[in-house]
C-alpha cells in the first residue's frame, strides 16, 4: 500500500506510514476514520511547496499497525503525537484534521498546546450528535461483523457517500478502500473506535462536550470548514462549531460532500494559506 514517497517508521515497537515532504513551517495532515493519508494527497502536493507536510496513517489505519490497547480517542491522539515525536516535529505545527482526524487534532491541541501552531477542523467530528447511518449501525456488533466485510460494493457505497461529486469515485480510490478493509485489523479498530466515540443514537455528548471546551480556552487560531452536501456529518454542525467556538473562523463550500479537501482542492488550499497568512475567511 506504500508508494514511493511513503516511509515507515517503528515508534514504540509500532509501525506507521507517512508521507514527509517539503520543507518550511511544520503542516500535519490527519484523515478520517476508515481512511488513510491518501486522502490529503492533492492537499498534500501543493503544501509542500512551502511547507514541511507530514501526512500519517492514524493508528490501526492504512499502512500503521494497530494499537496493543483499544482504539479510542485519546490512544489514537497519543499514538498520533509518538509519531510525530519520532518525526522530530515537537511543535508548533499547523494541524489539518479531517473528520476523526479533526477531533484527533483537538485532542492533540488540548493535551499539549505547545505542539500546535493552528487548528483546521474539516467537517470534523466532535460538534454534534448527527452521523450517518452506517456509522451508527457499527455500534450493534452482529450488523458490525456484517456491514465490516470486506466487498467491492461496500467499498464503492462507501465511497459514493463520501463525494457530491460522483467523478471522485475512481478506480484507485475503490482498490484503496476494498486494500484497507481487508486488513486483518482494519474491523476491530472500527468497531472499537465507533463504540468508543458512541452508539446506535449517534455521536456521545460527554467527550464532545469536554474536547470543545478545552479547544474554546485555548489561545489558538481555528479555521472550521465543511461542505454544504455532507452525508457523513451534516453542515449544520457548522452552526454549532460557531456558538461553541465563536472566535474560530469558518468557511461553508458549495455542491460539496465530505470531503472538501479533494472536492475542493485549489479552492482549499487558498482558503487554509490564507488563513495561515491572516487573511479572512467567509463567516
Amino acid at each position: 500500500m506504500s508508494g514511493p514517497a511513503d516511509t515507515i517508521v517503528t515508534v514504540r515497537g509500532r509501525v506507521a506510514r507517512c508521507r514527509v515532504t517539503g520543507d518550511g513551517p511544520p503542516v500535519v495532515l490527519l484523515h478520517g476514520i476508515g481512511r488513510t493519508l491518501a486522502d490529503f494527497a492533492e492537499l498534500h502536493g501543493r503544501l509542500a511547496r512551502d511547507h514541511r507536510v507530514i501526512s500519517l496513517d492514524l493508528a490501526g489505519h492504512g499502512g500503521s499497525a494497530p494499537l496493543d490497547e483499544p482504539h479510542t480517542l485519546p490512544a489514537v491522539a497519543r499514538a498520533t503525537a509518538d509519531c510525530l515525536d519520532a518525526l522530530g516535529v515537537t511543535g508548533p505545527a499547523h494541524l489539518v484534521g479531517n473528520s476523526l482526524g479533526g477531533a484527533v487534532a483537538m485532542r492533540l491541541a488540548v493535551d499539549d498546546p505547545a505542539r500546535v501552531a493552528s487548528l483546521v477542523l474539516v467537517a470534523s467530528a466532535g460538534f454534534g450528535r448527527e452521523v450517518t447511518i452506517g456509522l451508527r449501525l457499527l455500534a450493534v456488533r452482529p450488523l458490525a461483523r456484517l456491514l465490516l466485510r470486506p466487498s467491492r460494493a461496500v467499498a464503492r457505497r462507501t465511497e459514493r457517500a463520501l463525494f457530491h461529486d460522483r467523478r471522485h469515485v475512481t478506480a484507485a480510490r475503490l482498490a484503496e478502500a476494498l486494500a484497507v478493509a481487508r486488513r486483518p485489523h482494519a474491523a476491530r479498530v472500527m468497531r472499537e473506535l465507533v463504540g468508543s466515540l458512541g452508539t446506535v443514537r449517534g455521536v456521545a455528548a460527554p467527550w464532545r462536550q469536554e474536547l470543545l471546551d478545552g479547544v474554546a480556552r485555548l489561545d489558538l487560531p481555528v479555521l472550521v470548514v465543511w461542505g454544504d452536501r455532507d452525508l457523513i456529518l451534516p453542515a449544520a454542525h457548522l452552526d454549532a462549531a460557531r456558538t461553541r467556538l465563536p472566535r474560530a473562523r469558518t468557511h461553508l463550500f458549495a455542491d460539496t460532500g465530505h470531503l472538501p479537501q479533494i472536492e475542493r482542492a485549489e479552492e482549499f488550499h487558498r482558503l487554509v494559506t490564507g488563513f495561515w497568512a491572516g487573511r479572512p475567511a467567509d463567516q
